[in-house]
């Protein structure tokens, strides 16, 4: 299996430096490939503007069709080219970042704005009465699996269904569901370590094994079932979810989940 770590953390002793590093020597020792794409090493540009899409931006700029103009004559960036090709050569992508202010941090952020380009990413596929793109469940990205490793501050119980945070299934819906799915990626459920700011060293043997773990079961373990687009559970082009179709009690972004 091939697979690619995106990384995003300053710290390279950080607990995501020291997850992300169990990661590659585990997944070795198992022959799997592996890649890393480090940001914060990389100094990766953040932040998409006129110069990534060369003399196919326009005036005034046009973000999702400059992107598609640039990467349809191959001309974006070499290092926005690179991460694309790791993307495509993956089988598997794993994202080990902390959760800040509710989300990914800003570079990771600035990754997927400027490598999940149109015409990559999204804009594929067919557009008519009854298909509304390749999308959410197809794409260029179909056939791949990614997992988010995940470290949040707080604890469990304020990531709970009634907890003060949200759930953390929902805080991580748009990531799963609008940034992975939506260009066919398969999600894995994720690997959250709650109370990251109050952990150990005690504590980390115990951490590195679940991780071990989950590393190693990555093949064997089963994606949520998120529902494709074109296949039946959508009116389209609405795109609303059909009559009769929710599971029971499911409400909100648990709508979108088979089963």
């Amino acid at each position: 299996m091939k697979t690619l770590i995106v990384y995003a953390h300053p710290e390279p002793k950080s607990l995501n430096g020291s997850l992300k590093d169990l990661a590659v020597s585990t997944l070795r020792a198992a022959a799997h490939e592996v890649r890393v794409s480090d940001l914060y090493a990389m100094n990766w540009k953040a932040v998409v503007d006129a110069t990534d899409y060369g003399l196919h931006a326009s005036s005034p700029l046009k973000v999702a069709l400059d992107s598609g103009r640039a990467f349809d004559a191959g001309t974006l960036t070499p290092d926005v080219l690179a991460e694309q090709e790791k993307l495509l050569w993956a089988d598997t992508i794993i994202f080990q970042f902390p959760l800040w202010w509710y989300t990914m941090p800003a570079i990771l952020k600035g990754w997927v704005d400027r490598v999940f380009t149109y015409h990559f990413a999204y804009g594929v596929g067919e557009h008519s009465d009854t298909k509304y793109g390749e999308r959410f469940g197809e794409g260029t990205l179909a056939g791949k699996k990614a997992l988010l490793s995940v470290t949040a501050g707080g604890p469990e119980s304020h990531y709970a269904a009634r907890g003060i945070n949200g759930p953390i299934d929902d805080l991580l819906f748009p990531i799963h569901h609008g940034i992975l799915y939506y260009p066919g990626i398969e999600v894995l459920p994720p690997f959250v370590l709650y109370g990251a700011d109050r952990m150990t060293r005690e504590d980390y043997p115990d951490v590195a094994k679940a991780w071990q773990q989950r590393l190693l079961t990555l093949e064997s373990t089963e994606p949520i079932a998120f529902r494709p687009q074109n296949f039946g559970d959508y009116e389209i082009p609405s795109l609303h979810l059909k009559e009769g179709l929710e599971a029971a009690g499911r409400t909100g972004f648990g709508l979108h989940v088979r089963g």
